[in-house]
């Protein structure tokens, strides 16, 4: 039995309609896929930030070698030295701290949204530069910064002056506390080792 129903047509407007949602899903998709290199202002400002932080870090070295230079001389004997270069010492360390996780943060980012670096392939002990996923990411920053973090409260225990006993109690807890992020932080490296 031969099949008497009408056979549909395309129609020609349908055609163009499909044709033309089509060149606008591509350019749109092209737009949306180039609108990645918007990144690059992420990049280029933390790159420079960290410029600018190593050259803070290293100005503040080159002052206190200078401070140190004049006091050996005698130039200079008013100053405070074990208070003035162990405090500048770390806070030019917790300066190199930040600027070195502006860094690994602008490598991250150029890596996970541009393309890949080819530095780190030829060399293996570049691995710390390798960035390959936004957790991959994070686990390196998140150390940094804690780090960062417990260098700057030394900076501050080492000019704290303890009146009370409640300022003990308070720093007591603040160093508590920083050992409780330290052992989560290590803690949760070790859980997500063992899930992998």
């Amino acid at each position: 039995m031969s099949d008497t129903r009408p056979k549909k047509s395309h129609s020609h407007f349908l055609e163009n309609d499909k044709r033309r949602t089509w060149r606008i899903e591509d350019v749109f998709e092209k737009f949306l896929w180039s609108s990645r290199f918007l990144v690059l202002f992420g990049v280029i400002s933390s790159l420079a930030a960290a410029l600018c932080l190593f050259f803070i870090g290293t100005f503040d070295v080159v002052r206190v070698m200078v401070n140190l230079a004049g006091y050996a001389l005698g130039i200079s004997e008013k100053i405070d030295l074990h208070v003035e270069v162990i405090g500048s010492v770390i806070g030019s360390l917790d300066i190199f701290l930040v600027a070195v996780v502006l860094l690994l943060f602008s490598l991250g980012l150029y890596q996970l949204f541009l393309r890949p670096l080819d530095a780190p392939e030829l060399n293996r002990s570049t691995n710390i530069l390798s960035i390959e996923t936004l957790d991959g990411l994070k686990d390196k920053l998140v150390p940094l910064i804690l780090l960062a973090l417990m260098v700057k409260f030394f900076q501050i225990v080492l000019i704290m002056k303890v009146g009370s006993w409640l300022d003990l109690l308070i720093l007591a807890g603040a160093v508590g506390l920083l050992a409780l992020a330290l052992l989560l932080v290590n803690l949760g490296k070790k859980i997500t080792h063992d899930l992998e």
